[in-house]
């Protein structure tokens, strides 16, 4: 491979190839930024995933280092994120049966799984598919998710212990348990102060990041008190780096998670192509969406293969290290170095950090992923979309996180075939002294011309459609004012065609060639009539029935019918 061809495929190589030694300084001030955050947002996604909080730190460092080779993004970060964590936690957990072992095990072949979606998705170009989740379903899903991971992490907040159930019944449990005076008041007093402390540092702008401020006074206020021994601690971290971690898991258990990997693959890709178009366009560049499927796809495997779990862009990690200065992938690489160093040198640390502390970071997390602005706006936009917003939300908060993912795309593709199904379709009339032909629904002064019905449906023919299409035009040649000797079909809309819409336009065809009325063409598209030829049509449709424009056609109807 030529040094062209290495630098496509490795894009990490092409940076490095031409880094600028100014660059140096801002892109380690970066990587020192998102290590902060990296570590406690880690471990927190790792904890609502239902792994151990170590987990989350090799499904940090793997993919920052790997994602530095092979992503297109110069500046964006990978890593645990709060959407994928109780999908995760909802495919894992069932199969772990109370073994954090098999639970790490499970998590890892899940992450390998969805990398290889991914990269499936990358070699037959399907970077589409995220289209999938129009943005009402992706808020509403974010929505859900949120008051998922608020709901698993409010008890520990509070210094409750909570068993799992659903929202409802954890909330409930949670209340009852305040309530009844159950709570832990020490562990609830920290839990709640590092809450604040984060919320009051975003409202005052604070330079230093609310979470380390939180995470590092609640470590400090545990140790000066010996609370480790009295309040829920995060404990020590094994010492070690990542390593493989995929034993014990049979072909039963893959084959269990081969439809969670495949939703988890959606929106892990959806997430970060987003983010990474985003940022691609604020800094002037273009991103490959396959590229970044591709290599979000090794990222996950990668992930799996050494201790982690499946993960995706970060929208929490990312705006930190680009409001630090980072410039290139340097930037992953440093605070997936330092992450090491943390590892190997000071392991004991957590061993004081509490976890109502690490709750509070969680929360405040899956809090932002509220938006509650879009509703509102949509409300006064659509009766539909506000309506598919909160159904996915509905079916994400108090179904299930994967279910709600299943619902989430069903609901996309029957708002799809929603809109396709009932198009818009316009009567075309002339106007006086305007150029052209025009919807007669939003000109009732125009003149239609007697003998011709012009019709206009705008979308393809499908089978969803056809009856519709037919019904509609033949409802025009009876409702005419004079008989009807020509239809034109004004097709530019029409973008395609299959064998069951082929048949109706058949039936409708012969219909109208009943009443002795000539159906033609206006502005079809070349390969909507290549496939009509293909589907045996060229004998009834031959090429008198198609006109290149609709005044084309009207001419010709005007040399037929006489003045």
């Amino acid at each position: 491979m030529d040094r062209g061809g290495i630098e496509r495929f490795l894009p990490g190589v092409a940076v490095a190839r031409r880094y600028r030694r100014e660059w140096l300084r801002p892109d380690v001030v970066a990587g020192v930024a998102v290590v902060a955050l990296a570590i406690p947002a880690g471990m927190g996604y790792a904890t609502v995933a239902g792994l151990p909080p170590v987990t989350g730190l090799y499904a940090t460092i793997v993919p920052l280092l790997v994602y530095a080779l092979l992503g297109p993004s110069r500046v964006l970060v990978l890593g645990p994120d709060s959407a994928l964590a109780p999908m995760i936690a909802a495919a894992v957990l069932p199969l772990a049966l109370g073994s954090p072992d098999r639970a790490v095990a499970l998590a890892g072949t899940l992450a390998v799984l969805v990398g290889l979606f991914l990269v499936i998705g990358r070699a037959l170009r399907l970077g589409f598919v995220t289209g999938l989740l129009s943005k009402p379903i992706r808020v509403g899903y974010l929505n859900g998710i949120a008051v998922v991971v608020i709901s698993t992490q409010l008890p520990t907040l509070l210094g409750l212990s909570v068993t799992e159930g659903t929202v409802w019944e954890r909330m409930r449990r949670t209340v009852g348990g305040l309530v009844a005076g159950e709570a832990d008041l020490t562990a609830l007093w920290i839990g709640t102060g590092a809450l604040a402390v984060i919320v009051v540092a975003r409202i005052l702008r604070s330079r230093v990041p609310g979470v380390l401020l939180a995470v590092g006074g609640s470590m400090v206020v545990t140790a000066v008190l010996g609370l480790q021994h009295t309040v829920p601690v995060v404990g020590e971290l094994p010492r070690g780096l990542p390593a493989p971690a995929l034993s014990g898991v049979g072909l039963g258990d893959v084959l269990a998670l081969l439809a969670p990997a495949a939703g988890i693959a959606l929106i892990a890709f959806a997430d970060t192509a987003v983010l990474a178009r985003t940022l691609a366009s604020r800094s002037g560049r273009t991103v490959d969406g396959d590229q970044e499927m591709g290599a979000l796809g090794v990222v996950n495997v990668a992930s799996g293969m050494l201790g982690g779990f499946a993960v995706s862009g970060s929208t929490s990690r990312t705006p930190v290290a680009i409001q630090a200065g980072a410039r290139t992938q340097l930037a992953g690489v440093t605070a997936a170095a330092l992450l090491v160093a943390f590892m190997l040198l000071t392991p004991g640390l957590p061993a004081y950090l509490p976890s109502g502390a690490l709750a509070a970071v969680v929360i405040v997390a899956a809090a932002s992923l509220v938006d509650v602005r879009t509703f509102v706006r949509l409300t006064r936009m659509s009766r539909t979309e506000p309506a598919l917003l909160a159904a996915a939300f509905l079916g994400v908060a108090f179904i299930g996180v994967l279910e709600g993912v299943v619902v989430a795309v069903v609901l996309s593709l029957m708002a799809f075939v929603r809109r396709a199904w009932d198009p818009y379709r316009a009567e075309l009339v002339s106007l006086d002294g305007v150029p052209g032909y025009h919807d007669l629904g939003r000109h009732p002064e125009g003149h239609r011309i007697p003998g011709l019905v012009i019709a206009r449906f705008d979308a393809p023919l499908f089978f969803a459609n056809g009856d519709v299409f037919d019904t509609w035009v033949r409802e025009l040649v009876h409702r005419a004012p004079a008989p009807v000797r020509w239809v034109v079909i004004a097709a530019e809309p029409i973008t395609g065609v299959d064998t069951t819409a082929v048949d109706e336009l058949v039936e409708l065809d012969d219909h109208l060639e009943r009443l002795g009325v000539t159906m033609v063409f206006a502005e079809m598209k070349g390969p909507v009539k290549d496939r009509l030829v293909r589907y045996g049509m060229g004998g009834r449709f031959g090429p008198d029935h198609f006109y290149p424009t609709v005044a084309s056609a009207v001419r010709a109807y005007r040399r037929v019918a006489g003045p």
